[in-house]
């Protein structure tokens, strides 16, 4: 897998973005060259599975980085769906890897054109609930949390597939 390391010596934003890509192409690792029955796996008493997860991470990162972070309507493909929902797979391994991959691109872009215009500690267009507002920097954080921890299930469920074991 071609992953780039986050830099050793780089400004905060590289920085950040630099271990959100890592955790990205990780998560990208883990879930390569899986047939429809390797994306549907679980471990143990878990019902989650990497196919399950691609679509949570595709709705965390167009929730997180469109909705919350620049104030847009939530993605039309996320419509009248709740985030446990979108745990449920009917998508072909194809359409999966598609439908994660279009959301980090959209992240992506929205992220560079936020950082474009105000930096990591401008606040979030959109607060929560209570009222509090997140700034850019909190949002790119909990991403990269989001992904960390879920590469560590993937490497279980991939080495309970394949028997590959993550590093």
């Amino acid at each position: 897998m071609n992953r780039t390391e986050p830099p050793l010596a780089a400004g905060e934003a590289e920085s950040l973005i630099g271990f959100l890509e890592y955790h990205r192409a990780t998560f990208a690792w883990k879930c390569s060259g899986l047939d429809d029955a390797g994306l549907r796996a679980t471990v143990g008493a878990s019902s989650m599975t990497l196919g399950g997860m691609q679509k949570h991470l595709a709705y965390y990162e167009d929730h997180w980085f469109s909705r919350c972070m620049q104030g847009n309507k939530r993605h039309p493909q996320w419509a009248g769906l709740n985030p446990e929902e979108v745990w449920a797979i009917r998508e072909t391994p194809e359409a999966l890897h598609g439908i994660w991959q279009a959301a980090v691109d959209r992240s992506r872009a929205q992220l560079t054109e936020t950082l474009a215009n105000g930096g990591l500690d401008q606040p979030a267009a959109r607060s929560f609930p209570n009222g509090e507002t997140p700034s850019v920097r909190w949002v790119v954080l909990h991403m990269i949390e989001e992904y960390a921890r879920h590469n560590g299930h993937a490497d279980l469920i991939r080495e309970s597939v394949y028997g590959e074991v993550g590093e």
